[in-house]
């Protein structure tokens, strides 16, 4: 027997606290003028003179800026500082610059800011292919996923754990415009991210000197002890996707001025570079972290979501939707034709069931094997109509099926 529910609707995404803001410019009175000072620094802004003691001029980055100039107040001390500091904002909102944008995102919610550059060779005119722009993206991401995983646990290879809570983690980083393809810059806010950036700041540290001593010794034991930092299966990969045919990549991670320094890192460091010669490394850890991850012993309750059998008796495969005891949102088991009429009683009365078994790394954590001790978990009234209304809205959906593969 074969339950396909409707597919479940698209979670709507959450927009970036500054979406909405970043466009007008925060008010005067919001704004530390140190902090605008050291954002405007970072963001290659460059300091022509001002009165000392008072305020700074500051000059956009690149050819074409000495037309443009900014008036900032070194404090608050003097009467004009909001003004000032206003006709700044308004100044950086109308400049086409690009660092104008980033600095305003900075002011209006205090982030840390994750850079990488690709050195890429460019085509007639700096330009580059479309696909190396999306490489840099797809890398920036799978990095980003897996300090969020890390923030979780360690784990030398997490595949489908803690996935959905990671996922949400990135939900409030926002993401700029890959600057030619071979540069981009991800906002972290400090409010919801801190601890994303620390992560992903000492894996990175740490990958880099896992990837020395393997080149120097040709042990890979200090991958092992990397792990504690945050380094996994799923961070050496997107260390391959981002360094794989460049000349060489480099990430830094730089910190929210009006937050400060977090504990336990330092500011003003170098970004982490990686070239192609640490591709053999990377790839030999990854597999390593796959293939030594071990599985993991769980007592799961779940839902059953799809059931199937090769006939009308004997054992069958049970989909369960979880709702506790592990970090993935499904797993398959296969059960003995005892249990696997318990589960599918269960599931016709709408009560989820619980079981134990063992969590298997291969292929991603998705399946229990070993399961027994199958038994229907009681719920409260309320919950328990919710799983029988849900049960028949997708009667239609059950079908015998006597052979085929169950599909994902």
């Amino acid at each position: 027997m074969t339950h396909r529910p409707l597919e479940e609707p698209l979670r709507p995404v959450r927009p970036h606290p500054v979406e909405a803001s970043w466009h007008r410019p925060p008010e005067p009175d919001e704004v530390d003028p140190a902090v605008l000072s050291a954002l405007l620094q970072r963001h290659g802004w460059e300091r022509r003179g001002g009165a000392a003691g008072r305020y700074g001029r500051w000059t956009p980055p690149g050819p074409g800026g000495g037309g443009t100039s900014l008036l900032v107040p070194e404090s608050r001390a003097f009467p004009d500082s909001d003004d000032l500091l206003g006709e700044a904002l308004v100044a950086l909102t109308r400049s086409a610059t690009p660092s104008a944008r980033e600095v305003l995102v900075g002011l209006a919610v205090p982030s840390d800011e994750i850079r990488w550059w690709r050195d890429v060779p460019s085509g007639p005119a700096g330009s580059a292919p479309w696909v190396v722009e999306e490489q840099l993206r797809a890398s920036a991401r799978q990095m980003l996923l897996a300090g969020a995983l890390a923030t979780r646990a360690r784990a030398g290879y997490y595949g489908a754990r803690h996935r959905r809570a990671a996922a949400a983690l990135l939900e409030s980083v926002l993401v700029g415009s890959a600057a030619g393809g071979g540069r981009l810059t991800a906002f972290v806010p400090v409010g919801t991210g801190r601890q994303l950036a620390v992560r992903l700041h000492q894996a990175l540290y740490a990958a880099r000197e896992a990837i020395d001593y393997q080149r120097a010794t040709g042990g890979m034991d200090a991958f092992d002890g990397a792990v504690e930092a945050g380094v996994s299966r799923e961070l050496t990969e997107a260390l391959i996707v981002l360094v794989r045919g460049t000349e060489g990549a480099r990430i830094a991670v730089e910190w929210a001025p009006a937050a400060g320094v977090p504990e336990d890192c330092v500011a003003g460091v170098e970004p982490v570079e990686f070239s192609p010669g640490d591709l053999p490394a990377l790839r030999e850890a990854g597999a390593r972290y796959l293939r030594e991850e071990p599985s993991v012993p769980v007592r799961i309750t779940g839902t059953v979501v799809r059931m199937r059998r090769s006939g009308p008796r004997g054992e069958g495969s049970v989909r369960l939707r979880v709702i506790a005891g592990a970090e993935v949102p499904h797993v398959r088991i296969t059960l003995d034709e005892e249990d696997y009429r318990i589960a599918g009683h269960a599931h016709l009365v709408g009560l989820p069931v619980r079981l134990h078994g063992r969590l298997e790394s291969r292929g991603g954590f998705r399946r229990l094997t070993g399961a027994s001790g199958v038994a229907p978990v009681q719920v409260e009234e309320a919950e328990r109509d919710r799983l029988m209304k849900s049960l028949q809205e997708n009667l239609d959906f059950f079908e015998e099926a006597c052979s085929g593969e169950d599909d994902d």
